[in-house]
């Protein structure tokens, strides 16, 4: 999970490297160029019907563009052929005309170019070739064209200049026909390429009047659209019909129009988020669920005043005469309360009270007791056979860590089995192909003080640094098994020899020669407005390069003002983690980083600017760096707590008494069970084949010395506190029936409730679960048998007047007799609880602000869960000084592009019949909720659909491509063999300057007449022949609609000839992604997007990003949490009720746990940290642990004597000092240590969060509990005991 949270953060420039690397090379511009001057008019010419402004080629320019002739003369009536040709690309044309046949075949040459991207919005084609079919070929031409500059040019007079006179009707018709057409590949719109990304008509019809310059695509001659005529000249705007994209015959599709009246009809996409229920007081508003907990708890809190009321009324009268809180009889004895039979209950008992004692004896507790007696005694009397029979089973499992393996693979982590994400990862790697490996430098500028902006990046200095910046990545060579690997062996190629790399750099076709002649940072600045339509602004391996994908820290499309330059490398990928193609990549990746730390960062730094990195490999290689930074951190605050617990077990250190009253020798030896417990759970499953993770290293050692260490405070304790005067077995017999059964109650809660855990199919979460509940059970036999023993071998020591840790050593009697009187001392924490803590809980108002405060934190820890966010911030899995802090942090402030989304059809059939083809594509004539229409119209509105272009669609330039009017793309020789576009090769000779029109190529013909398909679709055979086709054609500036390099990998055509194409996808992108709950909210609105539209069409759709399969969990992490925290509390409950039998008792525990996982939940919120696998698995865990605050208190409550509030004193007095030192101190000493940890994981999610549970445990456990035991705490559950040998009968439970 940890590298899937980091993950995250690099989706971002993961869609930096897609958006332009699937992308088709197009080269397309208008004929035209020119600005809008009507006082340039000249009256020269004939302006009437019937009359040309000009007429047939005189000349060519030195780039061989063809310029017309400026003669006005009538026009002329074609012959049959050319009326024909004239007819089939300008039906709007009729009789004669103003063009000859080689004027005619230019026009179709240049709009050739257009037809592919327009085809798909019948209406804004038309629209098009009517303007220029009117321009060049229109019999009244003259009416609306006024030739204003001609050109000399071998003594014949050419056009240089034309006015263009339309309506501003027209102008705006025609712009709003063509504004929303889309074009696939570039996951855009044409308007970018067609119209320079226009906003309005004029700036439309602007660019498309501009004049080319030599050797650039675009007109010979520049054209002026003006909408206002001359009224002398007899010159009228045009007057040709403009079709509306929702015309019922030439409409286009919902994706390309959306006025479209198929578009209105269908249903609204409906994905924004229902505002949650609020209640106003006046300008505010209060949350719902906020305003019930306030009104439920002022409830409450008054039914408890009410109570407090007259319990103090009740109370008034004559008072008796105080009993003692905590009685003492000598020599640290068990209470009195405890130890003397007192078979007569209270007066003021209820009868309901000695009813229930009656109908339920504790029969488990009373079997428990004895069995504790016996155990004890023969322990006693045998426990060097107890020891070595209870360390031979973890040491015999301990045999299966020769076969202990670590699971790393974040996919088996975090996803379980049948996950969806999973089994969607696999479905696409196998059927299309893994995504790119990535490799990233941002450079930046630094602002010169704290709130100023930073400078432009975008200067000559800085470009100049870049090219030496790419010329040290180029020239890097790897050592990969003997052989150097360079970039371009690894990189990814999808249209030429040219790694695509993305940077600035490749406006100048990542050649430094280049930039002074292409103009310096000045064409660059020309290409951040031009990149989609200049020639010269494409990159070397033939895409437009989008700069917003290159350069941040801008506002709007302000680009000149970018503060950073993104520079992004795409590495080939392989699926697997052994493939050739990844090895190379790895050590060329290390080389990479190495490179940049040693000498990149150093190159820039004195330029005032910044650089951070990142490649593919370097998450997992800072991972494996962390997990190894803090484990000097982990050992010191494991030594902390070995060195409190020798401390906490031992007796005050006074000397010389201390050298034999210490328990350090006993506190290591319990240490040393501990771990023999973790190591033989891990023996244990590592045997059977279970890997184990960096949580349970990190973890389950702490869980169970947490565990272990409360045991064994609470068993030496319960043996100091008998009395001098009693033999050994009898001191150890009567300590495991006094804590014997509240140690078996809380580690079998504990058990349970780490076992149910592993039902839970997140395999991170489920095989952490088995291994703590194996290590658990083995701690608590271990504690019952082998650490008894101990204790057994360090009271002999003790009473032979041994050293500790030193026990051959033996001192003088002298310091035995001193030993004794010091034993005889209360400690100061039994001091503490008996004379300060125990009686200021007595006090009834005390009670009451206790009851109110720990309720009001409970009510309001349950508001603040909803204010819990799912995820993992990737910057808390890293260490701190990593390089990778300051990469994501650059992220975050200049990526303007979110993660790549694919949406996946299975099983597409393509057969005519099925009709499938128009439930998917969005070009004219397909449903208009096919799947690509409904992803445009769900683009429409990213702030809920979080998908933020419309999809690059294979299938629609497919359809386009075998179309009869895209006439230059899909065309075919004589002999029936796949023809390319005209400016390719074998049609166009590469050393030719043009490419001719009498070629190899002159008598290929298009693949269909419009008769030969159905509706414009293909047959079955058709589609079945021509889709490959489709995929080997490369684009070009004839045919922009080829799939070669663009849709490589977007189909699987294993299998196709059945009428079957088992997996295609169509891509589009997120809207740019800030924080977890986006990715979280995104992969949810794509799954539901997803599902709708699946049930509709009845076609199998998913949708897949990268990111998904690490995010997937947090979908259902409430789910999880809840589900492990019901369970988990469900079974302490069932335990408890089995043990104790008793609803009552079981009831108050519960509670007390739930208020405490609570209470945590809530620190959570507050603390910010987010809800993942991490703190749900803490959270599991707090419910063991709490276990511990709550059953040793309860328990001496249960077999103490009296009222209810002499009761809870009682066990205060016996259990407090040991809950406190045992457990709270102890955990404490070994959280705080994790403070100073490297990792902000073990900060926020181990040192934040196990000192919460500390300090709410601790809170809970003696100071809320005692308090709600002392009024409604379960009535006296003690049976009578045999006598033992050596003292009075002892009552126990």
């Amino acid at each position: 999970m940890e590298r899937g949270a980091l993950l995250r953060g690099r989706l971002g420039f993961f869609a930096v490297t897609v958006l332009l690397l699937e992308v088709i090379f197009l080269v397309f511009s208008a004929k035209a160029q020119g600005s809008f001057s009507p006082s340039n008019a000249t009256s020269g010419g004939v302006h009437r019907e019937g009359y040309c402004s000009m007429y047939g080629i005189c000349a060519q320019r030195s780039d061989g563009k063809f310029l017309n002739c400026a003669s006005g003369s009538l026009s002329t009536k074609p012959d049959d052929l050319l009326s024909s040709k004239i007819q089939s690309l300008c039906p709007t044309i009729t009789g004669n005309v103003c063009c000859s046949a080689a004027q005619f075949e230019t026009l179709r040459d240049q709009v050739q170019q257009a037809v592919p991207l327009l085809v798909g919005c019948p209406a804004c084609l038309r629209n098009f070739l009517n303007l220029f079919c009117e321009l060049s070929c229109s019999p009244n031409q003259s009416l609306f064209i006024n030739v204003t500059s001609t050109k000399q040019v071998n003594n014949t007079m050419t056009v240089n200049g034309i006015d263009y006179f339309i309506t501003n009707t027209y102008g705006e018709k025609f712009y709003n026909s063509c504004k929303d057409v889309k074009f696939g590949s570039m996951n855009t719109r044409v308007m970018d390429f067609i119209g320079a990304s226009a906003q309005n008509f004029r700036d439309f019809l602007a660019f498309l009047g501009r004049q080319a310059a030599l050797n650039t695509p675009g007109s010979p001659y520049k054209i002026d659209f003006q909408t206002n005529a001359p009224l002398s000249s007899g010159m009228k705007p045009i007057n040709s019909s403009v079709y509306s994209c929702g015309d019922s015959l030439l409409g286009c599709s919902c994706g390309d129009c959306s006025s479209s009246s198929t578009c209105s009809d269908s249903a609204p996409l409906d994905l924004l988020e229902k505002d949650s229920c609020k209640v106003a007081m006046g300008s505010a508003s209060v949350k719902c669920v906020d305003f019930s907990l306030a009104v439920l708890y002022i409830t409450a809190i008054s039914a408890l005043l009410l109570w407090g009321f007259l319990f103090r009324k009740r109370e008034r009268g004559p008072v008796s005469e105080p009993e003692p809180f905590c009685k003492d009889s000598g020599d640290n004895e068990l209470l009195s309360g405890y130890k003397q039979q007192n078979t007569n209950p209270p007066m003021h008992m209820s009868k309901w009270s000695i009813l229930l004692k009656v109908l339920q004896p504790a029969i488990v507790q009373d079997f428990m007791a004895r069995i504790f007696r016996k155990y004890g005694a023969f322990v006693s009397r045998k426990p060097t056979l107890v020891l070595s029979l209870s360390l031979a089973v973890p040491i015999l499992l301990c045999i299966g860590l020769i076969r202990f393996r670590v699971e790393t693979k974040p996919e088996k982590l975090w996803v379980g089995h049948g996950s969806k994400a999973a089994e969607e990862k696999r479905f696409f790697d196998y059927h299309l192909a893994p995504f790119y490996r990535i490799e990233q430098l941002v450079l930046a500028t630094v602002p010169v003080s704290k709130n100023a902006m930073a400078p432009s990046i975008v200067t000559d200095q800085n470009m100049k640094l870049l090219f030496e910046i790419q010329k040290k990545v180029d020239t890097l060579h790897a050592n990969y098994s003997g052989s150097m690997v360079s970039l371009a062996d690894i990189c990814l190629k999808p249209l030429a020899d040219d790694c695509a790399t993305q940077s600035v750099l490749q406006y100048f076709k990542m050649n430094q020669k280049r930039y002074d002649d292409y103009g310096g940072v000045q064409h660059a600045e020309y290409c951040f407005e031009h990149f989609s339509s200049e020639e010269t602004c494409r990159s070397a391996f033939q895409a437009p390069l989008d700069p917003g994908t290159v350069l941040g820290g801008f506002s709007g499309s302000n680009y000149s003002d970018a503060s950073a330059f993104i520079i992004t490398y795409p590495v080939n990928n392989e699926a697997g983690d052994t493939g050739n193609q990844n090895g190379k990549a790895v050590a060329w990746e290390r080389a990479f980083i190495r490179l940049v730390k040693e000498e990149l960062v150093p190159l820039v730094e004195p330029q005032n600017l910044t650089l951070s990195f990142s490649s593919e490999s370097s998450i997992q290689d800072e991972l494996e760096r962390e997990s190894s930074a803090d484990v000097l951190t982990i050992l010191v605050s494991y030594l902390v707590m070995f060195a409190y617990i020798s401390f906490a077990v031992g007796d005050s250190p006074q000397w010389p008494s201390f050298l034999v009253t210490s328990k350090v020798l006993l506190g290591l030896s319990g240490v040393f069970v501990v771990i023999l417990s973790v190591l033989g759970s891990i023996g244990f499953y590592s045997a059977i084949g279970v890997k184990s993770t960096l949580i349970i290293m990190e973890v389950i050692p702490f869980l169970v010395l947490a565990v272990g260490v409360d045991n064994m405070c609470i068993l030496v304790h319960a043996v100091k506190r008998q009395t001098t005067d009693i033999s050994l077995e009898g001191k150890i017999s009567n300590a495991l029936v006094e804590v014997g059964p509240s140690i078996t109650l809380a580690s079998l809660s504990e058990v349970l409730a780490f076992a149910v855990g592993s039902f839970i199919p997140m395999p991170a979460v489920r095989i952490f679960s088995m291994f703590a509940a194996l290590a658990v059970f083995l701690n608590f036999i271990l504690q019952v048998t082998a650490f008894v023993a101990l204790i057994i071998f360090d009271i002999r020591r003790t009473n032979d007047n041994r050293i500790d840790c030193f026990p051959c050593v033996k001192l003088a009697p002298s310091v035995g007799s001193e030993r004794a009187i010091l034993q005889r001392r209360p400690e100061f924490l039994v001091r503490y609880m008996e004379d300060f803590h125990a009686p200021m809980l007595a006090i009834p108002g005390v009670k009451i602000m206790v009851i109110a405060a720990f309720t009001a934190a409970s009510f309001m820890s349950i508001a603040l869960c909803t204010r819990l966010q799912p995820g993992l911030d990737q910057k808390i899995v890293l260490p701190r000084d990593s390089y990778l802090q300051g990469y994501f942090d650059d992220l975050a402030h200049y990526l303007r592009v979110g993660p790549p989304l694919y949406f996946v059809v299975k099983d597409f059939n393509y057969s005519l019949e099925s009709n499938q083809t128009n439930k998917i594509c969005s070009i004219s004539q397909c449903d208009s909720n096919s799947l690509l229409n409904e992803i445009t119209k769900a683009s429409l509105i990213p702030e809920s659909s979080f998908i933020a272009k419309p999809a690059a669609s294979w299938l629609d330039d497919f359809l386009v491509w075998l179309s009869p009017e895209a006439f230059g793309c899909c065309r075919k020789f004589v002999n029936g063999s796949y023809c390319p576009p005209n400016d390719q090769f074998p049609c166009c000779q590469p050393n030719e300057g043009s490419c001719s029109i009498d070629g190899a190529c002159k008598d290929c013909t298009t693949c269909f007449h419009q008769s030969d398909l159905y509706e414009g679709r293909p047959s079955t055979a058709q589609f079945k022949e021509k889709l490959p086709w489709f995929l080997k054609a490369s684009p070009s500036a004839n045919c922009a609609k080829g799939g070669s390099g663009t849709y490589s990998s977007s189909i699987d055509l294993t299998g196709f000839d059945s009428g079957m194409i088992q997996a295609s996808s169509f891509r589009t992108y997120h809207k740019p992604l800030s924080g977890q709950m986006d990715y979280v909210n995104a992969m949810k609105a794509a799954r539901d997007f997803s599902s709708r539209v699946s049930d509709s069409l009845k076609i199998q759709i998913f949708p897949y990003s990268v990111y998904y399969i690490f995010f997937e969990q947090y979908l259902n992490i409430w789910k999880t949490a809840w589900t492990l925290i019901a369970i988990g509390l469900g079974a302490v409950f069932i335990i408890c009720l089995v043990i104790t039998c008793s609803l009552w008792t079981s009831a108050m525990i519960l509670l007390v746990l739930a208020m405490i996982v609570l209470d945590m939940m809530g620190v959570m919120a507050i603390l910010k940290i987010q809800l993942n696998a991490i703190s749900v698995v803490n959270l599991v865990m707090s419910i063991g642990i709490a276990v511990e605050f709550c059953v040793h208190i309860t328990h001496a409550f249960l077999v103490s004597s009296g009222d209810r509030g002499s009761r809870a004193k009682a066990a205060l007095c016996t259990m407090g000092a040991s809950v406190f030192s045992g457990i709270t101190l102890t955990k404490l000493v070994g959280v705080i240590v994790l403070s100073f940890a490297k990792s902000q994981v073990f900060v926020v999610y181990y040192f934040q969060m196990y000192l919460a549970l500390v300090l709410i445990g601790f809170l809970h456990g003696l100071i809320f509990l005692p308090v709600l035991l002392s009024i409604c705490g379960p009535p006296s559950r003690r049976v009578a005991e045999e006598k033992p040998e050596d003292q009075p009968t002892v009552s126990t439970e």
